[in-house]
């Protein structure tokens, strides 16, 4: 139940966000996000979990995600740097939410804590879940690429978010 950084070319600037909403919104995370370059992608592995995931973050329960180090050098993806604006996509890819990341901390897995837990709004938000959700999610996710299998003390990507478009969904500043 880990989030997975899957990258795609931005969408047009003229889909989304029409740049007089994001200037109409009155918050000053989505003007800075008016003439910003963007990611896209999906949070997750697969449609089911991408919606499940994008649920949360709409909700105002998730303001973080985590992806395995290996993971992003296997993929040749950069790593996230605070301040980046995403388009986050549901699961048929269709461009639901703009964010910003506002925190990035290279950790050990096993050196994950129940603060970085809770602020990823799964299951029932404790440590325990989130460490068994994102074991079975790496083991997954690192077979898939050839990476092997994770490790307790690999070293995993801690990204703190806000949601800065729509409006509706936004994070108050």
């Amino acid at each position: 139940m880990a989030s997975r950084r899957s990258s795609s070319s931005p969408p047009p600037s003229s889909r989304f966000p029409p740049r007089g909403r994001l200037a109409s919104s009155g918050s000053p995370a989505a003007l800075s996000a008016i003439d910003a370059s963007y990611t896209a992608w999906q949070f997750g592995h697969g449609p089911e979990m991408a919606d499940e995931l994008l649920s949360l973050v709409l909700i105002g329960r998730k303001r973080a995600t985590t992806g395995a180090l290996r993971s992003y050098e296997l993929e040749g993806e950069s790593l996230p740097c605070s301040g980046d604006f995403s388009v986050i996509t549901d699961g048929r890819g269709i461009a639901r939410c703009i964010i910003r990341t506002t925190a990035v901390e290279i950790r050990p897995f096993d050196e994950v804590d129940a603060a970085y837990a809770r602020d990823e709004g799964e299951g029932d938000l404790s440590l325990e879940y989130w460490r068994e959700g994102h074991w079975k999610y790496y083991s997954l996710e690192l077979e898939e690429l050839g990476g092997g299998g994770p490790e307790l003390s690999m070293p995993v990507v801690c990204e703190h978010f806000e949601v800065v478009y729509p409006p509706a969904y936004a994070d108050k500043a």
